[in-house]
C-alpha cells in the first residue's frame, strides 16, 4: 500500500515540473516577445524647456566667450521667446566620451588612447567625464562620470580594448541614459568612430543590393535611420551637444576599391555622422591622419570652453505633434555669429 502511495505522489511531481515548466516557458517567450517589439526608448524628461549650446564667433572666426544674457535673442518659428536660464562659457560639463573599439580601430589604438588623454588635459577641472566603449561585445562603462583624471586615464589606458563588432548607436543611446542621471549639468557626447554601424550596414546592404544601378547612390535616406532619429530626439530633450570625431577608416573617399553598392553605404554612416553633429549643435571632425587626432581632441575641449547654455519655454509646449521647430539665435553685436542646433522635432 505504502509503494502504490509513493508511486502516486511521485507521478504527480513529475506531472507538476512538466506543467510547470511549460508554463514558465510559454511565459519567458511571451515576455522576450513583448520586448522584442517594444519601440525605441525614449527619454522622458520633467520639464518641456529647450535646452541650447550656443558658441559664438567673430567674423573672424575667433570665439567670444564674455557675453551676458541680454546679448542673445531666440526665436522659435520666427517668434520672440524668453530666456529662462543662462550659463557660461566657464560653466562646467558632463561629458561622455565614447571610444570605438571594434574590429576596425585594431590597427592604431594606442593613437586613440594618447589622443584621448590629451583630450583629458585639455578639459576644466570641474568637468565630470565618463569612458564608454563599444565593441563586439556591446556597450560597457569604463568608469562612470568624475573629475578623478587619474582613474579617468587609467581606464583609456588600460581599460579600453575589444574588437568585433560597432554598436555605435547602442553606444549612443547608452551614453544619453547615463548623462539623463547628470542633472542639471551642461552636458555633451565625444565619440570616437568610423561611423560604420554595424546595424545600420546591414540595413543599408539590403537596400543597396535590391536597387537598381542608376539608384544606387540615392536609395539610402540616411537620415530616416530609426535608431539616429531615437538619438536625436533623446539629445534634444536633455539638450546634449554630440561632437562626432570621424575616423579615416570610415571615409568613403578613401575605400581601396570604386563599388557603388560599399560607397553608397559609407557614404550613408559619414552623412549620419554629420547629422549627428549639426542636428544637436556641435562639430564633425573628420580625421584625415591618425597624427591629427591629439590636436582634433584639443579642438573639441575648446569648443565646449566657448559654448554658452541657454534654456526657454517653447511657445506651445504641451503641442507635441512631431512637427519641425526651427530655432534661431540672433546677438546683439552685429559683427558677431551665433551656431547653435537649428531646430527639433516636437516629439
Amino acid at each position: 500500500m505504502i509503494s502504490f502511495f509513493l508511486l502516486r505522489i511521485l507521478a504527480y511531481r513529475k506531472r507538476f515540473s512538466v506543467s510547470f515548466l511549460a508554463t514558465l516557458a510559454l511565459v519567458s517567450l511571451v515576455i522576450v516577445g513583448a520586448r522584442a517589439q517594444e519601440p525605441d526608448e525614449v527619454i522622458k524628461t520633467d520639464t518641456s524647456l529647450v535646452q541650447l549650446n550656443v558658441g559664438v564667433v567673430d567674423r573672424q572666426g575667433h570665439a567670444i566667450t564674455s557675453l551676458s544674457p541680454g546679448d542673445f535673442v531666440v526665436y522659435e518659428d520666427g517668434v520672440r521667446r524668453p530666456i529662462e536660464h543662462f550659463e557660461s562659457t566657464g560653466a562646467p560639463f558632463s561629458l561622455a566620451l565614447l571610444l570605438d573599439m571594434s574590429g576596425s580601430t585594431i590597427n592604431f589604438r594606442q593613437q586613440i588612447r594618447s589622443a584621448a588623454l590629451r583630450f583629458l588635459d585639455a578639459l576644466g577641472p570641474d568637468d565630470r567625464v565618463a569612458v564608454i566603449q563599444f565593441n563586439g561585445k556591446g556597450v560597457k562603462m569604463l568608469f562612470g562620470f568624475s573629475t578623478d583624471r587619474r582613474r579617468t586615464a587609467y581606464a583609456i589606458t588600460d581599460l579600453a580594448n575589444g574588437a568585433g563588432e560597432t554598436p555605435l548607436y547602442e553606444a549612443l543611446k547608452y551614453s544619453l541614459r547615463e548623462l539623463d542621471r547628470e542633472g542639471k549639468r551642461r552636458k555633451a557626447i565625444v565619440v570616437l568612430t568610423d561611423g560604420i554601424d554595424t546595424q545600420a550596414r546591414k540595413a543599408d546592404r539590403e537596400l543597396v543590393q535590391k536597387a537598381p544601378d542608376a539608384q544606387v547612390s540615392t536609395v539610402i535616406r540616411a537620415e530616416a535611420y530609426s535608431q539616429l532619429n531615437t538619438v536625436l530626439t533623446n539629445a534634444d530633450r536633455l539638450g546634449v551637444t554630440v561632437f562626432p570625431l570621424a575616423l579615416p577608416s570610415g571615409d568613403p573617399k578613401r575605400l581601396p576599391l570604386p563599388d557603388p553598392l560599399i560607397t553608397a553605404q559609407y557614404d550613408a554612416a559619414r552623412t549620419r555622422l554629420q547629422l549627428l553633429a549639426d542636428r544637436t549643435g556641435g562639430r564633425l571632425n573628420e580625421i584625415h591622419s591618425l597624427d591629427e587626432m591629439p590636436k582634433l581632441y584639443v579642438e573639441v575641449a575648446a569648443d565646449l570652453r566657448s559654448l554658452y547654455s541657454i534654456t526657454y519655454q517653447p511657445q506651445n509646449p504641451a503641442r507635441r505633434d512631431g512637427k519641425w521647430r526651427e530655432i534661431r539665435i540672433e546677438v546683439a553685436h552685429a559683427d558677431l555669429v551665433a551656431r547653435t542646433k537649428p531646430g527639433y522635432y516636437a516629439r
